[in-house]
């Protein structure tokens, strides 16, 4: 059975919320049915180890935009499982996206919540993923200020989306 890990860091009601709806779109019915179904695993961002990264096919990410920068979490997350799950560093000690990570090719989706601007997270973490040679299988939920329905909404579709990815 395929799985998806979730890691997250969902401080604030607005991002709790977007999670709950990620998590739930990720075990839609008509999702699960499809193929083996897909095992959802969910880890604060604080809590996900290299070996989650590792035993996962795809992945969902979650963060604040904080300072023009994705969480402190989602960054410790990164930082505690690069080099493990087949990052690399060139000699200046910058991403080297050329080696070809151990998890190189898997599908991630990314939500951001912020207040005034997603750009500098959004970026952050692409560039991360970028040298572990994941692809990109959903559009960003970027969502600024308030989230409303339709934002959960759309949490929801990126959850569901991802899971089918990997069913099919």
């Amino acid at each position: 059975m395929p799985r998806l890990l979730v890691v997250h860091h969902s401080p604030t009601r607005s991002l709790q919320r977007l999670t709950e709806a990620v998590v739930a779109g990720a075990h839609d019915p008509e999702v699960q049915a499809a193929g083996e179904g897909v095992a959802v695993v969910v880890r604060p961002a604080l809590e996900a180890t290299a070996e989650d990264v590792l035993g996962a096919d795809g992945y969902v990410l979650g963060t604040s935009a904080n300072f023009g920068y994705m969480s402190g979490a989602l960054k410790h997350f990164f930082d505690s499982t690069f080099l493990q799950v087949g990052g690399a560093l060139d000699p200046s000690g910058a991403a080297d996206g050329t080696s070809g990570a151990a998890t190189a090719k898997r599908p991630y989706a990314l939500y951001v919540h912020g207040r005034y601007d997603t750009t500098g997270a959004i970026r952050s973490v692409r560039s991360i993923v970028q040298a572990l040679g994941w692809r990109e299988a959903y559009d960003v939920l970027d969502v600024l200020g308030d989230v409303t329905d339709a934002h959960a909404e759309s949490a929801y579709e990126l959850g569901a989306t991802l899971a089918a990815v990997l069913t099919g």
